[in-house]
């Protein structure tokens, strides 16, 4: 008995049939023969090792207005199995899918071969890293700097100087800098001693703070 095959395969979805503690993953496939290879044939089945070649389980093909015909069936993924198809004009017709050989009562035969494919294993998913939100700052008030008012205290802002600590790690020349920059009406200003008074005022030592303060005029 020589086998029979079919011409093209889609898989429709996934169907799981559970017994007992295994899980047996199936797909839905299509078969699928052009009507270049029906030709004249009004019918046709499926054979293959998903019916044992037996004609009496043959899967009946259904022919299409487009003179094509078609079949569909519940294969077990990630299996391989060989195939061929019988028209009723007497005709063993393969597909243009890929070829194997196999021995019948002596005769060697060729027939389809087609793997329904496996399900795809989803990747676990990575955690999402939890970012660490910064600690917020609370800004000081600059002015208690002598010689800083409102609208340097707001220039020096600008420029990311927010806190007595921050005022205390600039240099005299960053601070000239951004003074000069504002423009002429903050060359008035002389910051010589902001990061000193700074530095105090971090530490909360108001007492020595308020001292240098009094021996200070506008902060020179």
């Amino acid at each position: 008995m020589q086998r029979v095959t079919f011409f093209n395969f889609v898989v429709l979805r996934n169907i799981k049939h559970y017994t007992f503690k295994s899980v047996i993953m199936t797909k839905k496939v299509l078969f699928s023969l052009p009507s270049e290879l029906v030709a004249n044939a009004s019918d046709g089945i499926l054979l293959g090792e998903f019916n044992n070649w037996n004609m009496e389980e043959g899967i009946h093909l259904q022919k299409q207005e487009d003179g094509s015909m078609k079949a569909e069936l519940v294969l077990t993924a990630g299996k391989t199995y060989e195939y061929r198809y019988l028209l009723n004009d007497g005709r063993w017709v393969n597909d243009h899918n890929s070829k194997t050989f196999s021995q019948v009562f002596g005769n060697t035969v060729e027939n389809c071969i087609l793997t329904v494919p496996a399900p795809v294993k989803k990747a676990a998913a990575k955690p999402k890293a939890v970012k660490k939100e910064k600690p917020v700052i609370q800004p000081d008030d600059l002015t208690k700097i002598e010689g800083i008012g409102k609208k340097v205290a707001s220039l020096l802002n600008k420029e990311n100087i927010n806190t007595y600590k921050e005022l205390a790690k600039c240099s005299i020349k960053k601070l000239q800098l951004i003074l000069d920059t504002a423009g002429s009406k903050f060359n008035v200003h002389d910051p010589a001693t902001w990061p000193k008074q700074a530095k105090l005022a971090a530490s909360a030592n108001w007492d020595e703070l308020n001292k240098l303060q009094e021996e200070l005029k506008g902060g020179k």
